[in-house]
């Protein structure tokens, strides 16, 4: 895992972006507490014209810090195919939660048995080109 990491922040997210069959992006957010830039390698999918990414955690029953970071700085930065693009991150949220969760779910599955784990409603962040 370490190496694909490596692979991704080296490449802007060009190589070493497959985990199974999911794909996967590098997620740059301001820390809430530390105000220092923090990169991830994430999954994405994308719908349209927009990258979305599923705040599940892994169904534990608190939110993901770079969630969190991105409810309070919704600018953030996405390493994709060896290119970084500025974006704003917006949580889905009414009829765009409903169809994003029926995309993401029916592409993985996955999704469902982790909102069984928790109470919290698993969001969905939406990104959009600046």
């Amino acid at each position: 895992m370490e190496f694909n990491v490596w692979l991704l922040k080296i490449s802007n997210g060009s190589f070493g972006n497959k985990l199974g069959i999911q794909t996967i992006l590098l997620l740059k957010t301001t820390g809430r507490k530390s105000g220092k830039e923090l990169t991830i390698p994430i999954a994405y999918f994308e719908y349209g014209r927009q990258f979305i990414i599923v705040a599940s955690n892994w169904g534990r029953d608190q939110q993901a810090n770079w969630y969190l970071n991105l409810k309070q700085n919704p600018e953030a930065s996405l390493g994709i195919r060896g290119k970084i693009l500025s974006v704003v991150a917006h949580e889905a949220e009414g009829e765009e939660f409903q169809v994003l969760w029926k995309f993401v779910t029916d592409l993985h599955p996955p999704y469902i048995s982790y909102q069984k784990k928790t109470s919290r409603k698993i969001p969905i962040m939406v990104f959009t080109s600046k």
